[in-house]
């Protein structure tokens, strides 16, 4: 082959590789090309969205958890800066001298606070959730390697146990659990905000960049019906009626009749809202709503204001040969049945001639059922659905209980025992609306604990309760006198109601407690609920005490936190004495 030939197959070889080159150099700027195309036009906004991200800082700001107050503008709960402590657990030199440190400052368990440093399951632990400011000062100066303090809002009550069953509390994260802080959860938490912005990479805000701040809109705050001057005088006629009947609860509340406002309720044993973790589970319930109980005497009201407005009756009625004991189911009597069949007085007593008021100030059982035969018993079981018995007041506070008044007229004995307070149960709010319906001149107002709710420009919005009327206001004068009767005349059951300086009204209530399928023979309830001045009342206290052992009847264990409170409440809210 000559040398020109060969020189020929090099140069098309050469031509060759330059075209494979070139061919794969097309193809390789082509795919980049394309990948550029791709990248700066079809998914230009992604990665843009991605870009702005990563130097995007976004955080949320909390909103101001609303304050309550009492009437009176007196605090009951805000919200103050607490401080948490924490421990980056691989820092810590010394674990046993810093756990006794700790425990030192702040009162702590040392050998729980060594567990947790020693903990092998996380390199960070909390050890102290919003502690006081100046103990977390104290705990600052100590100057402890690994410990690390983070400002967090702290929810605190400044009346305790006074307003706890009322008020409620808050958990960790400032969320209402129980009480008003729950039931306005939505108004108090307010909408929390959030901060944009974007940062170079060594953390520092790019001028002119995009920013976004959005504010938190702070919780509204609250402005209870609750009197705290009332409330405390409450809590100390439950304190002194426990010492003194040894009983296992006492439950008190005060209404202002003519508005419906919960001026005071009170629940006895209480806990320390400050200290919830602590507190016994029992304590929390607010038993002024939640607690279901026979009433006994005080239902008495019930039957005869039905009986007086329907024109079966009136107070001044005679109802002839009222016995000591009372047969409804043949039989009962002998059996001792003496709830459902067969009904005694308290007082043995041969036949008698009674008018109505009689029967209602010496609070007789027997007698309340032969009124209740003249009025009826569909028209008395009418009565205790307008009454409202077996549905719920509609109070703004969860879990209210609706008692029971599903009365069996076909039940012989149900109908008799409804009349003198048995067979039905309700709450000691439900009996105090209905004595305040009496107060009222017949109208019932829904009672409320929230008289108005201020937001953040300082717009109120008051609350403007349901109203209806049960009875006239010509029965509810009259009941009103008969309640009188029973704390002023010398035969009535309710003379440890009385009040110096004041004409008061109100009944007496003893009931048996349901336990164990029966009727116990050694467990009551014991109450008294009435009101003053009785010509123009401005209060309704209603007193309710579970299990008395020295004096189980309302007149006894109850009647005497009635005068208390209802003496302290009317000198605070200044009403003038009667004449």
């Amino acid at each position: 082959m000559s040398g020109r030939s060969r020189a020929r197959r090099r140069l098309r070889r050469a031509d060759f590789r330059l075209i494979t080159v070139g061919v794969a150099l097309i193809v390789a700027w082509s795919g980049l090309g394309f990948r550029l195309f791709q990248i700066q036009v079809v998914d230009a906004a992604v990665y843009e969205e991605r870009s702005r991200e990563q130097r995007t800082i976004h955080q949320d700001l909390a909103a101001a958890r609303g304050t309550i107050f009492d009437r009176q503008g007196q605090l009951l709960a805000v919200t103050i800066e607490g401080v948490t402590v924490s421990a980056n657990l691989a820092e810590i030199e010394d674990v046993t001298v810093t756990a006794s440190l700790i425990a030192a400052a702040i009162g702590g368990d040392r050998d729980a606070l060594k567990e947790r440093l020693e903990s092998k399951e996380t390199g960070w632990v909390t050890l102290v959730r919003q502690m006081e400011p100046a103990d977390a000062d104290h705990l600052r100066e100590m100057e402890l390697p690994g410990l690390y303090f983070v400002n967090e809002p702290k929810r605190v009550y400044p009346a305790g146990r006074f307003t706890a069953s009322v008020i409620g509390f808050v958990g960790w994260d400032n969320e209402g659990l129980e009480g008003l802080e729950y039931y306005y959860e939505s108004a108090l938490a307010g909408t929390p905000g959030y901060a944009e912005w974007e940062r170079a990479i060594g953390g520092t805000p790019i001028p002119f960049a995009t920013s976004d701040i959005v504010p938190a809109i702070p919780g509204s705050d609250l402005v209870s019906t609750i009197d705290l001057g009332i409330q405390f005088a409450a809590s100390q006629a439950c304190v002194d009626t426990i010492e003194r009947t040894e009983a296992l609860r006492c439950t008190i509340v005060v209404l202002d009749p003519n508005t419906g406002e919960v001026l005071a309720m009170v629940n006895t044993p209480s806990f320390d809202p400050n200290d919830v973790r602590s507190a016994d589970p029992a304590m929390l319930q607010n038993a002024a709503v939640r607690m279901t109980y026979e009433p006994g005497s005080t239902q008495k009201l019930v039957t005869v204001a039905a009986a007086i407005e329907e024109q079966a009756v009136q107070w001044s009625t005679l109802i002839r040969n009222v016995p000591y004991e009372l047969e409804v189911i043949d039989g009962a009597c002998d059996k001792g049945d003496d709830v459902y069949g067969c009904y005694h007085d308290v007082y043995v007593h041969p036949d008698l001639d009674m008018t109505v008021k009689d029967i209602f100030t010496r609070s007789s059982n027997t007698g309340t059922i032969l009124i209740q035969r003249e009025l009826g018993d569909v028209a008395h079981r009418e009565y205790l659905e307008k009454w409202g018995f077996g549905s719920r007041t509609g109070v703004d506070f969860s879990g209210e209980a609706a008692g029971v008044a599903e009365v069996d007229i076909a039940c012989g004995p149900c109908t008799a025992s409804a009349a003198i307070g048995y067979s039905v149960s309700v709450t000691p709010l439900q009996m105090a609306s209905v004595f305040a319906t009496i107060a009222n001149d017949g109208v019932w107002v829904r009672p409320h604990l929230v008289g108005s709710i201020v937001d953040g420009d300082g717009i109120r919005q008051a609350v403007e309760p349901e109203q209806r009327r049960v009875v006239s206001e010509e029965t509810a004068r009259i009941m009103r006198l008969l309640l009188r009767s029973v704390v002023e005349s010398d035969d009535g059951t309710g003379g440890n109601a009385r009040v110096t300086g004041y004409e008061v009204g109100g009944k007496t209530g003893t009931s048996r407690k349901w336990e164990g399928g029966g009727y116990s023979d050694t467990a009551w309830i014991a109450s008294f609920i009435g009101m003053a001045p009785i010509d123009d009342p401005q209060l309704v206290v209603a007193v309710v005490i579970d299990s008395p052992v020295n004096g189980h009847y309302g007149g006894d264990a109850a009647a005497p936190a009635f005068a208390e409170v209802m003496e302290n409440a009317l000198h605070q809210l200044g009403v003038s004495p009667d004449e």
